[in-house]
């Protein structure tokens, strides 16, 4: 053997060499050891953001206070093992700092990841912050320069970005406008830029979900499933180089052409008439899962577009893979196994929420098992080598489409009365889920995991021009729901039942038994992640802005903080840098507050203050004078709940979809004046309010513009009507 001269040996490469050897046989080296539960002092002599599988698979038992990916660890349990805070001292928990890095119009969803001591993050419009996690302040910033006209392919709203992945010395993102980039950690410079999307046939992406990293590979699903026609696929990427290793179809194209692989054509026996026209849907928008032990990657899958089967696929089966955990192997890109949890999925019920793997004793045995609670309503333990259902226990009340999931088969047994083709009706769970993409932890010791659901019926059924012709026509740009909008919606509304009513709750589940330790109600229907310790806390933030801690025995709460904006939709980590503990999330801003969104991070004894927010002014202005027609403000309510209320919410007609962006009934006569501007020439591109100079045309604007006016003024004689009762009551 040739010898070395210690002198001249690479040491970095070296540590890492030895290092890898050791973790891999579970042997702790002296280098290796972590003082202060964030910063090795192999991170220390070596590069400290560098970040790879051994680092990632070894961080819970040697790196607690270090958060490397976007579950906390491959295993995604989001379970920190820190131990400064605990139920005797989070009384003492305030504000460390916070920094703002968005604007009010964006949602702030991101999961921020924390390298020895540098916190990288994303915004809404998919801009890279890398932070210094102790106070805030800013290292790099890479803004990837999202087209922002790209809002218009998104289903819910404004733009948001869930995160980024940390690997091989960088750090990757993918935007809003469906790229995904590799950039330097240290420098904050772009390494790579590439284009996701495949333009064969297909409609242009969103992607909303983080990057995944992992065996060398950068895996990214896209998003807006509902605009256009969406086909959706996982893409497995060559970390440093950036070029395609394998890409795995979830839904089958045309099939007069050759399939893509194997399994599409397995799937498209199980699709009916010409789904290809319409794309099918089936996007893995949020939840990717590497499993090292079984060199595989779980692929949580999306929901079907349109929604209504009997659109989509009539005369069909099941519709593989939509709303389907799917197993990849990560050298082939080829299947191992697939779990459908909504077989022909009806109802917008994804299974793309996060996913957790994890081991659990059942009857005797230790399994290695994937769990999750999707959409529909029903918790699932599956067997993560076979795809072997082995639980499937409701964990809400709040289910009407189904009664059960039948273990013999592994399907849910359909509710015969709850057909919303032939009887427009509510359901629940909603096209938001009982429980949607907000993060749980999972307590692998105790075998409970934390999360939060709501009850939430919605209102489905089918599009008017179907019912009475048949005929279905996409929306190229808009979204293509396949569902009754505006005043259609509306009548069918007043006739039906009253709707359900409307609650939410955190708690502590038993996926064996299917029964909660605990269960605690909560104020807002639509809150955040949360995220359980070892020492006995939970941490959540909540959609009213409350970010709160709680005892994991009981749920009872034991601090409070109120910030000025909300959570909803936010996630929680914790991490640890000298002898600290911070817990951090994301804020969003809102309709009422005039407060971008936010970076927010706790711990005990934090006395900082967050800014102080402007508020939105919420009383009507003064409106137009103009006289309309009834036939235009008809055409216009249609109008604006195909095209505006994705962003700007629905108005006299319920809508699921978290919303942030302005109530439109509070323009001035300035802002009316330059609605075709601004909607048909697009002068606020920039400020993330598109064109749609392909879509509307100015007598269809005009129409959108009168029923705006027409609730404005509604909305307005309520704002009179209260005061005068107010008034009358004072003086009484």
């Amino acid at each position: 053997m040739k010898s070395i001269d210690p002198i001249l040996v690479d040491t970095k490469f070296f540590q890492r060499v030895v290092r890898t050897l050791c973790l891999s046989f579970g042997v702790l080296i002296a280098f290796y050891t972590t003082s202060d539960f964030g910063a090795s002092s192999f991170a220390a002599e070596s590069n400290s953001n560098y970040v790879d599988d051994a680092r990632i698979i070894n961080s819970f038992e040697n790196e607690p206070g270090n958060w490397l990916s976007y579950g906390q660890n491959y295993k995604e349990q989001r379970f920190s093992h820190l131990t400064q805070i605990t139920p005797d001292n989070a009384d003492r928990m305030g504000l460390a700092w916070s920094t703002t890095i968005g604007d009010y119009n964006m949602r702030m969803s991101g999961t921020p990841l924390v390298i020895d001591g540098v916190m990288y993050v994303s915004n809404g419009w998919s801009v890279v912050y890398a932070l210094d996690a102790t106070n805030g302040e800013e290292i790099w910033r890479y803004d990837p320069e999202v087209d922002r006209s790209y809002i218009r392919l998104a289903c819910c709203g404004p733009a948001h970005n869930r995160g980024v992945a940390a690997y091989q010395g960088k750090v990757y993102v993918a935007t809003f406008d469906g790229r995904l980039l590799a950039i330097d950690a240290t420098t904050g410079e772009k390494v790579w830029d590439i284009d996701t999307w495949i333009p064969a046939g297909l409609g242009r992406f969103n992607i909303t979900g983080a990057p995944r990293a992992a065996a060398g590979k950068i895996y990214i699903g896209q998003g807006s499933g509902e605009s256009g026609r969406r086909r959706g696929y996982v893409t497995a990427y060559n970390a440093e180089t950036g070029e395609v290793d394998w890409r795995f179809f979830l839904v089958p194209g045309d099939p007069s052409q050759p399939f893509e692989h194997p399994e599409m054509e397995l799937a498209a026996q199980t699709w009916g008439g010409e789904w290809w026209k319409f794309g099918g849907g089936g996007t893995a928008w949020n939840s990717l899962v590497y499993d090292e032990e079984l060199n595989s990657l779980y692929i949580g899958v999306g929901n079907g577009a349109p929604w209504p089967r009997e659109i989509r696929s009539p005369g069909g089966g099941d519709d593989l893979f939509l709303s389907t955990i799917v197993s990849v192997d990560v050298d082939t890109g080829r299947m191992n196994w697939y779990y459908q949890t909504t077989p022909g999925d009806n109802w917008d019920f994804s299974s793309a929420m996060d996913m957790t793997i994890g081991e659990i004793e059942l009857n005797g045995e230790q399994r290695k098992v994937l769990l999750q609670a999707p959409k529909n309503g029903f918790f699932y333990i599956v067997d993560r080598e076979s795809g072997e259902l082995l639980r499937a226990h409701a964990y809400t009340e709040g289910i009407t489409w189904a009664t059960h999931v039948d273990m013999e088969t592994g399907r849910p047994v359909e509710n015969p009365d709850v057909v919303y083709e032939n009887n427009p009706q509510w359901i629940l769970p909603a096209n938001s889920g009982a429980h949607n993409w907000e993060p749980q932890s999972w307590d692998n010791d105790m075998g409970l995991m934390y999360f939060y659901y709501h009850d939430i019926a919605n209102f489905y059924s089918l599009d008017e021009a179907f019912v009475n012709t048949g005929v279905y026509e996409m929306r190229e740009r808009g979204l293509s729901l396949g569902w009754g909008e505006g005043a259609y919606r509306r009548e069918l509304i007043e006739n039906a039942a009253p709707r359900p009513e409307s609650l939410a709750f955190v708690g502590a589940f038993d996926p064996i038994t299917g029964q909660y330790k605990w269960r605690q109600q909560l104020e807002s229907i639509y809150n955040g992640g949360v995220l359980a310790t070892t020492t006995g806390v939970l941490f959540q933030g909540e959609g009213t802005g409350d970010f709160v801690v709680r005892n994991t025995d009981n749920g009872n709460p034991i601090f409070n903080y109120r910030a000025p904006g909300t959570f909803q939709g936010t996630s929680m980590m914790s991490y640890q840098v000298g002898n600290t503990q911070y817990v951090a999330t994301m804020m969003n801003g809102n309709r009422a507050i005039d407060l971008g969104g936010a970076v927010v991070v706790f711990k005990l004894d934090g006395t900082a203050a967050m800014p102080i927010a402007d508020v939105v002014q919420a009383e009507v202005p003064e409106q137009p004078a103009t006289d309309f027609s009834l036939e235009a403000i008809r055409q216009g309510d249609d109008l604006y709940h195909s095209q505006c209320a994705s962003c700007h919410g629905g108005i006299g007609t319920p809508s699921e979809v978290a919303i942030i962006a302005p109530d439109l009934r509070l323009m001035n006569l300035a802002t009316h004046s330059e609605m075709q501007n601004i909607v048909l020439e697009g002068v606020r591109a920039q400020r993330g309010m598109p064109d749609f100079e392909d879509t509307l045309t100015n007598d269809q604007l005009e129409a959108i513009r009168a029923f705006i006016v027409t609730q404005a003024r509604q909305l307005k004689q309520y704002q009179e009507d209260r005061r005068t009762e107010e008034e009358t009551a004072n003086q009484a």
